[in-house]
């Protein structure tokens, strides 16, 4: 009995989805299953299957096809975007500067390389009517220059510009003034073998004369702070065995006879005094070869050591010996300014 029964469950059940699938036949389409689902699109594409998409999906499971736009419709909606959009005017460039189209770099930019400080502070020097382009005072923010070619000045003094490079060395004792030496002596140019561009030395000290030389690749520079005709002023500090007499100074500056010639000394003062030992320091604009050894021995002191402590405005300052460095902006001014530069 328990057999029969289960076995007749068994058959009552599936009798009845027989029923209700045949009851779903008669009326609306069953929804096809996803694997059932058609996604043909193209010319292969059926009248009833989806074109492409999440709406022709739709349309394929409502059982009808996805409708299209009449091409009328299409062109009356290009029409409409191409009218919305023909009275646009063009989009006009932000304003700039007169001259903004011609070459070169904007003048703050040049000035902040020099060494001015920051573009900002070089503009408030613009503000300022401080600075100069070729004799005329720039009052405009955003001007171009040609560091190559426009002289530009800051309050009076010329701007170094990147093609010229200014150099101080405190030569030390036993240096060569020269920048290669053919005996393979220690010479100048053992300090700068580093540098991008050559450099030359602006006039010479003697191999046991320590301090100030220049050195630089501004050729005109160079030969003016080298003419007498500029008179550019160096200071030596040099020390000699006294005692010394109280007229030494006046001797000096009135002229010693040397064999090629009156040399003279623009000034002359005791600096320091131990014992027999003097420190003197002697300032002429004169540049002939060991002068200021060649007057001290002709008036009766010979001396020991020498150093030059400035030529022209570059002082020694507190430069360690065999130290190189590079000038501001402000001493290569001042420097020019002495030349007439």
């Amino acid at each position: 009995m328990r057999s029969s029964g289960k076995s007749g469950g068994r058959g009552n059940h599936r009798g009845a989805g027989k029923d209700r699938d045949q009851k779903q036949g008669q009326g609306r389409p069953r929804r096809p299953r996803p694997e059932e689902r058609r996604y043909d699109v193209g010319p292969g594409a059926t009248k009833d299957g989806p074109k492409s998409g999440r709406g022709a999906d739709g349309a394929g499971r409502r059982g009808r096809p996805a409708p299209s736009r009449p091409r009328e419709y299409e062109a009356q909606i290009e029409e409409r975007n191409r009218q919305r959009y023909a009275g646009r005017k063009d989009v006009k460039p932000p304003k700039t500067f007169p001259g903004a189209e011609q070459e070169g770099e904007r003048l703050q930019k040049v000035l902040a390389r020099a060494g001015f400080g920051s573009r900002r502070a070089c503009e408030d020097l613009i503000d300022q009517a401080r600075v100069e382009i070729n004799g005329e005072i720039v009052t405009e923010q955003g001007r171009r220059v040609d560091p190559e070619k426009d002289e530009i000045r800051v309050d009076g003094l010329t701007v170094a510009t990147q093609r010229y490079q200014f150099f101080s060395l405190n030569k030390p004792a036993g240096v060569v003034s020269t920048m290669e030496d053919p005996e393979g002596r220690q010479c100048l140019g053992d300090y700068v073998t580093n540098r991008e561009t050559r450099l030359f030395h602006v006039g010479r000290l003697d191999t046991e004369t320590e301090g100030v030389i220049l050195l630089t690749n501004h050729g005109e520079l160079a030969h003016r702070l080298t003419h007498p005709k500029y008179g550019v002023k160096k200071t030596y500090l040099a020390h000699i065995v006294g005692p010394i007499p109280r007229d030494l100074g006046k001797r000096l500056k009135d002229g010693i006879q040397l064999e090629d010639g009156y040399a003279r000394a623009d000034h002359f003062r005791v600096v320091e005094q131990t014992g027999k030992n003097y420190l003197v320091e002697v300032t002429l604009h004169e540049g002939r070869k060991h002068i200021v050894r060649r007057m001290l021995a002709e008036a009766g002191f010979p001396v020991d050591k020498l150093v030059r402590t400035s030529f022209g405005p570059i002082t020694l300052g507190d430069q360690k010996s065999g130290w190189l460095r590079r000038l501001s902006n402000t001493e290569v001014g001042m420097l020019m300014q002495e030349v007439d530069l």
